[in-house]
């Protein structure tokens, strides 16, 4: 696990210099080596900056960039099959001079070119420069575990694992991007491609880009989606043939993230997830594995139900009661780890988790993409649900509901019902194959009403994985965790997970997302996993590992009451960061709404008190990267 940057200069103002300073704020990323190497060509240079948190091969011989032939390469993340890849490439000829997966990915690239990546289980993001055909290749993992921003402007492409490597170039122009102000208040994360500045992106994920510097032009190209398998029919399999074979891949993608030469670990809630993670590797141990929970006196805390699974199971277990003051302490820190606006306020406690499980390990595991995988999540049945009320509105009365409605909307204040009203009428004024996604995007974007109260400009229309084409998918249910597994998953989850390890220098892996996992559990029939209990072949798994009575009581959510604090302890945040001269100053959103949605908030009478978190975290964002 890493920090990679650099930058493709056609004006040759780039040197070492800069390049080391892009490569310092990367630091938490990876504090036990710096590298940082310039090429040149006959019209650009190039430079390949990298932060190294040793995880395989601890020796110098693991040192980035990294160079075979005519490569270069800088890599975030591992391939953790890299010792079968090894062997299959010296049986090729290939000689090596390392035990890291570096190398393997370096020489697998000389050998197969892009193909390599087919080979490839782990999670990574890296940037290999041919320096004869001169081409730089951009490559981002399946799921999106591992962050990568680029951008684009005149004459200047520079590439980095934090947009906060960009702030140390003196050719970066930070502009911001109106539009995605409006997406990230709808989400609370600017989903990728998109990026809070303007000639700004992120690399999609199961995509590469390949940057021609002769033609100063790059192409995008995808090589993995996982539509593609939830497009496939079902298979057919028995129920107990699909659970062994879920087993097998679970135990598979759960032993491959336990290769390091550094200690490794496991967040444990005590949830489902987490147990099927510690139960099944635990199983097939001797030595106890090290287990971390935080607690909490307030809030959602799990960690009692924790600490009993992980009595059970045998872990060398370690919780530890999180003071409120230490939980708010991290707050201010979070703008300058997310680097963009995010308003997941469980990145709180995922901190405070990795900050003690780094105490002891430099790996630890999390268990992230069980709900998306295995349709954990409850807003699943409200979602058919509703699917099935809609469906049962005669065709013929759509477009007559949908005007009422919209007058409804004009008419009534800017609260819930308002907000029902108006996702009535656009999904009763457009196709009925478009309902589904149309439906899910209403669960997450802000209420028509308060978009237009709140900003000062208009939002232009930019796609998102919601506009895709679902016409060949299935069913409602496949659709929904297709959604989830590219948008939600990716741009909240992951990033919450990598930013939080990564600020303690913590490398965290996710084994559900093992791309073998997700390609079978997509063509399961959804009965299997979403039958009398959701996630039902999941549990049945870790049936039998734990007792079902340890695990059988209603879902919890990893969160702490914020709200409450920015009533009491906090307040004078939301005065620093919300008040009236403040807001003035940016010119994005209008004063005096955003003081009503304040006093609202106060008054217990805000219908959606993430509009005030998201606003926080955007002002204290604005004031670090902007002001």
């Amino acid at each position: 696990m890493c920090g990679i940057c650099g930058f493709i200069d056609y004006k040759a103002q780039s040197d070492v210099a800069i390049l080391t300073n892009m490569v310092s704020t990367l630091h938490h990323r990876g504090p036990d080596d710096k590298g940082c190497d310039i090429y040149s060509t006959n019209c650009a240079s190039i430079g390949l900056g990298h932060s190294r948190l040793s995880i395989l091969d601890l020796s110098s011989a693991g040192h980035q960039p990294m160079n075979y032939r005519d490569l270069s390469i800088v890599l975030n993340g591992e391939i953790y099959n890299f010792k079968e890849l090894r062997s299959e490439l010296r049986n090729l000829g290939h000689v090596f001079n390392s035990e890291s997966d570096t190398e393997v990915v370096l020489h697998a690239f000389s050998e197969w070119g892009t193909s390599c990546i087919s080979k490839f289980i782990g999670m990574f993001v890296f940037v290999m420069l041919n320096i004869k055909t001169q081409e730089v290749t951009f490559v981002r993992d399946r799921a999106g575990v591992k962050p990568l921003f680029y951008y684009w402007h005149n004459g200047l492409f520079l590439f980095a694992s934090e947009l906060k490597a960009f702030h140390q170039h003196p050719g970066f122009i930070k502009k911001l991007s109106l539009n995605a102000v409006h997406q990230y208040m709808d989400f609370g994360y600017v989903p990728s491609p998109y990026c809070i500045f303007e000639n700004c992106c992120k690399l999609n994920p199961g995509h590469f880009l390949t940057f021609s510097i002769n033609k100063k032009e790059f192409e995008i190209t995808k090589y993995w989606d996982i539509k593609d398998y939830y497009c496939l029919p079902s298979l057919s399999i028995s129920y107990n043939e699909a659970k062994l074979e879920v087993e097998k891949l679970l135990h598979s993608a759960f032993e491959y993230r336990m290769v390091s030469d550094v200690p490794v670990g496991v967040f444990l809630s005590g949830g489902y997830d987490s147990t099927a993670v510690i139960s099944i590797l635990q199983s097939h141990k001797t030595n106890k594995l090290k287990t971390f929970t935080i607690g909490f006196d307030e809030g959602n805390n799990e960690a009692p139900f924790a600490k009993q699974i992980a009595q059970y199971i045998g872990t060398d277990h370690t919780e530890y009661y999180c003071k409120t003051k230490e939980a708010q302490e991290i707050i201010p820190t979070l703008p300058y780890y997310y680097d963009e606006p995010f308003a997941d306020s469980s990145a709180i406690p995922t901190a405070l988790v990795s900050k003690l499980a780094r105490k002891s390990v430099t790996v630890a595991l999390s268990a992230d993409a069980g709900d998306e995988i295995f349709a954990g999540y409850d807003n699943y049945r409200t979602f058919l649900n509703n699917l099935a009320l809609i469906d049962k509105v005669p065709a013929f009365l759509h477009k007559t509901i949908s005007k009422i409605a919209s007058l409804w909307t004009n008419l009534l204040p800017d609260n819930f019902l308002n907000h029902k009203f108006s996702v009535l009428s656009s999904i009763l004024s457009i196709d009925k194959k478009q309902i589904p996604q149309a439906l899910l995007r209403s669960y997450q974007i802000m209420n028509k009403t308060t978009k237009r109260n709140l900003f000062n400009f208009i939002e232009t229309d930019q796609q998102t994985v919601f506009d895709d084409d679902f016409s060949h998918f299935k069913d409602s249910l496949s659709i929904a965790l297709a959604t989830d597994y590219s948008s939600y998953l990716q741009n909240d989850i992951l990033t919450k997970v990598d930013r939080a390890t990564m600020s303690v220098s913590l490398e965290g892996r996710e084994p559900f997302l093992d791309h073998r996992l997700i390609e079978f559990a997509a063509q399961l029939p959804n009965s299997f996993k979403y039958g009398h209990t959701q996630k039902m072949i999941l549990k049945d798994i870790v049936y039998k590992y734990v007792p079902k009575q340890l695990m059988d009581r209603p879902k919890t959510g990893f969160s702490i009451p914020v709200y409450s604090w920015l009533k009491d302890d906090l307040y004078y945040l939301l005065e620093e960061n919300l008040n009236s001269t403040v807001i003035a100053k940016t010119g994005l959103f209008n004063p005096i709404h955003v003081q009503k949605l304040k006093r609202n908030f106060m008054n217990g009478q805000l219908y959606d008190p993430t509009i005030i978190w998201k606003l926080l975290q955007f002002q204290m964002w604005y004031n670090m990267w902007i002001k």
